[in-house]
């Protein structure tokens, strides 16, 4: 099941401020997050509609967990600054982000 915050991004297409545009809040009391604030121009949805953007939300948590995957095991930047010195340590990271890459396909790929 997809954040709430990932569900709202869905909605509104685009990147959202949780700290000015829209509040979530959570009470602890085993009803989830919520939406607190709602400060942007588009109405702000109901559950049911939130509920319709559920699969998109999914798709976009996936994906974000294999840009983290692979960003954990990918090469250093300074790994990668000197193998633009030496075509051999190029080459070698070439092929460590195409291993990385096997094991963890973006999803539907």
């Amino acid at each position: 099941m997809a954040s709430l915050s990932t569900k709202i991004k869905a909605y509104l297409d685009r990147e959202v401020d949780f700290l000015k545009d829209v509040l979530l809040q959570n009470d602890s009391d085993g009803q989830g997050d919520y939406i607190k604030s709602w400060n942007v121009a588009e109405a702000q949805p109901t559950e049911a509609q939130l509920g319709t953007f559920e699969s998109q939300a999914n798709d976009m948590e996936a994906l974000n967990q294999v840009y983290s995957n692979r960003k954990s095991e990918y090469p250093s930047v300074q790994d990668l600054v000197v193998a633009l010195y030496d075509t051999d340590d190029k080459a070698a990271i070439d092929s460590k982000r195409a291993e990385i890459k096997l094991k963890y396909p973006k999803p539907g790929a």
